[in-house]
């Protein structure tokens, strides 16, 4: 099926559900939610949930993680500070805690300068080689958007400017390296608030940087064109650890139940404060773990906050990774929140993204509960992965990732990945819409009859 019409049979799909009609596969043999075997009005327990989710204390703790704490990247003490405020949180909410530190890969750090010595900001992809301790200092060479011919020999023993787009990142690298060029610096080709955050695989045979669209220009023009110089510096920070926090709350009777996990990274990419991605989820999630402490339940609520999301979903890949199998065999579904409090105006719409596209117990329950709290955003059903619900999908566990974008173009923010993911573009009626959404769909599949 073209991505058009399967974009529209997955929109077609979402609004039926929306309107109490549900398209199942014909593999899908599960119940559509999880009270539809439960006695009682399941709207007079949503109330339970919405009455109670409070905004104003979800947007407080975006501003402490994003304001207070700021940039929350992977391995740092910004990191371990958001880990700590969480853990503390959960204890006096009265949940069981668990935290698990797990070793990630070395963390790149680095600055750039000119020979005039203005600092130029720059973002260092994991995988780029180190300079030496005291930098590297070199001519530019301008090597346009990176293909083999836009080298000559030129170029061996200086800096590649190379402008982003056509062909990959890695393979701007590589050629780069063969034309014997002794680093290279990316910039944007479009005007973003902050320099590009790469992708480039393991091991680069050179340095790289990326760095806004802006520098990039002015770099060729008054550094390239006149024969000045830069000096880049990049180091490996090795040895570092992230988080997880895991909260944990069983039925007072019984063993062995059903596990339900509320999870949500509160990592952030390096020069973004992170506040729609992902303080917006951490918060959210926080505060329905609040709303949640004490209610009857019939499954166990596990809450899990990971770290290291945005460097590839390693705090999850680690949590799924440490459940038994017993455990796994309890396992019943996943809700992931992720970026769910943009006030972009663009993002009308709250996607349900699953690894495989297909519904599952999380995403029928959260169709089920938008219906009965007149949710009023559209909810789409949609085939995604890129975040943490990856990982609990490959373990055989049912995952959806909340999240807000574009509908009909899938668009995230604008602000997504840079310095501009500020609390100024967040929407305290989304939080409350999504602590509504999500909430009242949790406590439906985990509350007691």
């Amino acid at each position: 099926m073209k991505r058009k019409n399967k974009f529209a049979a997955l929109t077609l799909t979402a609004s039926l559900m929306l309107s109490g009609v549900v398209m199942m596969p014909a593999d899908f043999s599960g119940p559509a939610t999880a009270e539809a075997a439960k006695p009682g009005n399941p709207a007079a327990f949503d109330k339970k949930v919405t009455a109670r989710i409070d905004e104003r204390r979800i947007y407080e703790d975006v501003r402490r993680l994003s304001v207070d704490i700021g940039p929350r990247v992977a391995g740092t003490e910004e990191e371990r500070v958001a880990a700590g405020m969480i853990r503390e949180r959960l204890q006096s909410y009265g949940y069981e805690i668990d935290v698990q530190e797990f070793a990630i890969p070395d963390t790149m750090v680095g600055h750039l300068s000119t020979s005039g010595g203005e600092e130029v900001t720059v973002s260092i992809p994991s995988g780029s080689a180190s300079t030496p301790p005291d930098g590297l200092t070199a001519p530019l060479y301008d090597a346009g958007l990176g293909y083999p011919e836009d080298f000559t020999e030129a170029a061996a023993g200086k800096i590649a400017l190379i402008q982003r787009g056509e062909i990959g990142f890695r393979d701007k690298i590589d050629h780069a390296a063969a034309a014997g060029a002794s680093a290279v610096l990316i910039y944007d080709n479009s005007e973003q608030s902050g320099p590009p955050n790469m992708s480039i695989g393991t091991d680069a045979p050179i340095p790289v940087a990326g760095i806004k669209k802006v520098s990039g220009e002015a770099l060729l023009e008054d550094i390239a064109a006149t024969g000045g110089s830069v000096t880049l510096k990049v180091d490996a920070l090795s040895g570092r650890t992230s988080q997880n926090i895991i909260a944990k709350r069983t039925p007072k009777k019984g063993t062995n139940h059903e596990i339900v996990y509320v999870s949500a990274h509160f990592d952030s990419v390096p020069l973004a404060p992170g506040a729609n991605d992902n303080a917006s989820g951490t918060a959210t999630a926080l505060e329905i773990a609040r709303v949640l402490k004490s209610y009857p339940i019939d499954k166990e609520v596990r809450f899990v906050f990971v770290g290291a999301e945005e460097i590839g979903l390693l705090g999850s890949e680690h949590y799924v990774s440490t459940l038994s199998g017993q455990e796994l065999s309890r396992s019943l579904t996943n809700f992931n929140m992720d970026m769910v409090g943009t006030g972009w105006e663009n993002a009308t719409a709250i996607y349900l993204n699953t690894v495989d596209g297909l519904p599952n117990l999380s995403t029928e329950s959260a169709m089920a509960a938008g219906e009965r709290i007149g949710t009023p955003s559209e909810l789409v059903l949609y085939k995604r992965g890129s975040s943490d619900h990856v990982s609990f999908h490959e373990a055989g566990i049912p995952a959806v990732n909340f999240i807000r974008r574009e509908p009909g173009t899938a668009a995230l923010e604008p602000y997504y990945h840079s310095p501009e993911d500020t609390i100024d573009h967040i929407s305290i009626g989304r939080l409350k819409e999504a602590g509504d959404l999500v909430g009242s769909a949790v406590y439906s599949v985990i509350r007691s009859n």
